[in-house]
């Protein structure tokens, strides 16, 4: 189960009704649709951001995988897990088409914090991610995978200005804050 609403700061203020909506109620019907058609197993696709939530983003999933688990006891029949993984590159929402549309036109690039870190993985490792979690995962569990080194995301961007063909200072930073 893929939906979601993770646009962080989108599903802030306004849209936190849609983001627990689709995010948590979405999954809870889902996962009792599956289970209700005897389905063997069912993968919720959760994020990083669920571990102590900061945001609605992050919440919203932390609130679908505890309501995967409500559905365990009632329905033995159906393996629910879930699994915590970072950005997907190119997946909607990613940052590097974002920094790519602002160093196209000049900048500034905008960054929420210069120490924030993030996990960053392509589309068709996160696709193996999911399979080995409906592989190896069990009723009830929340798998957080292997995603390598985390990488600061004024690096990212001051790595995207440098293979854009600009110089440190030619394009600067916007820092939104937390």
């Amino acid at each position: 189960h893929a939906a979601a609403y993770k646009h962080v700061p989108l599903m802030e203020d306004h849209n936190a009704w849609a983001a627990l909506r689709n995010n948590t109620l979405g999954t809870w019907h889902a996962a009792l649709a599956a289970a209700e058609a005897a389905v063997g197993r069912f993968v919720l696709i959760s994020t990083d951001k669920a571990v102590n939530p900061t945001n609605v983003m992050g919440a919203s999933k932390r609130a679908a995988e505890i309501a995967l688990a409500t559905l365990v006891p009632r329905h033995p029949g159906t393996r629910f897990m879930a699994v915590r993984f970072g950005n997907v590159l190119g997946s909607s929402g990613s940052v590097i088409p974002k920094f790519k549309e602002q160093i196209a036109r000049g900048g500034p690039v905008t960054v929420t914090h210069p120490e924030i870190i993030r996990y960053f993985m392509t589309v068709s490792e996160a696709a193996r991610l999911v399979l080995q979690a409906a592989a190896i995962g069990e009723s009830g569990q929340v798998l957080v995978l292997d995603m390598g080194e985390p990488v600061r995301i004024v690096d990212l961007a001051r790595a995207m200005i440098r293979l854009a063909g600009h110089d440190a200072g030619e394009i600067g930073f916007h820092l939104r804050g937390l």
